[in-house]
């Protein structure tokens, strides 16, 4: 049997993950890390210069509206695990409701992003790119205040890197992460709660039609 989005949810279920070795890859392969990369929603770490960044950068955010355009973005580098099968994988998810996408523009530029899988009240984030500075920081500080926002309980970032650690996640063993997961699939969240997006700080305030799904960030004059 070949590799469909149901399989895919299955395996997100169970705590296993797919890559492949490259983009020209023709073989997909199952990763259980045995220490798990996890964000824990109450401790997203803003810094003094992300905060500065995100109260003078004009941006808006909008979600589920470039998805493709996102798992590309993720995609466009030297290396990559995302090949043509796990692409097509995830347009098939996000064509379903599981998977869903934060983009962040600069005018009419798609700049940043961020992508995963929701299933219950676990987000699980697969890949994030970056083609100003900060713009993928702003895509996760947007993303955990909306997963908060919508009930979530666990947002798995499956790898720890020293970028991710910077902004407040950590290493749990495998062991617990099956509880927090088994956990949060027995629970309900939603990737759009009713009334938002709310102000994520002092500046960011929501444009006309952000209950659609897009929010414009505008620098305070007062």
């Amino acid at each position: 049997m070949g590799l469909t989005a149901e399989v895919l949810l299955h395996a997100y279920r169970i705590g296993v993950f797919p890559m492949a070795q490259s983009r020209d890859a023709t073989e997909i392969h199952w990763v259980d890390p045995r220490r798990r990369g996890v964000f824990p929603l109450d401790c997203f770490h803003i810094s003094h210069s992300l905060r500065h960044h995100i109260l003078h950068s004009m941006v808006s955010v909008t979600v589920d509206q470039a998805f493709a355009a996102v798992v590309s973005g993720c995609a466009d580098r030297a290396e990559t695990w995302i090949n043509t099968e796990i692409f097509d994988l995830y347009n098939a998810l996000h064509a379903n409701r599981h998977a869903h996408s934060l983009e962040v523009w600069q005018e009419d530029r798609l700049i940043g992003g961020v992508y995963g899988v929701a299933i219950g009240a676990a987000f699980f984030g697969e890949s994030m790119f970056s083609r100003a500075p900060n713009a993928s920081k702003l895509a996760l500080a947007y993303l955990v205040h909306r997963l908060r926002a919508g009930g979530f309980q666990l947002f798995d970032t499956q790898f720890l890197t020293p970028h991710l650690a910077s902004l407040g996640a950590v290493e749990i063993p495998r062991a617990t992460y099956q509880r927090k997961l088994a956990a949060a699939l027995a629970a309900e969240a939603t990737f759009a709660p009713a009334d938002y997006p709310p102000v994520l700080l002092p500046g960011a305030v929501v444009a006309p039609g952000a209950a659609s799904g897009t929010s414009q960030r505008k620098t305070q004059t007062s």
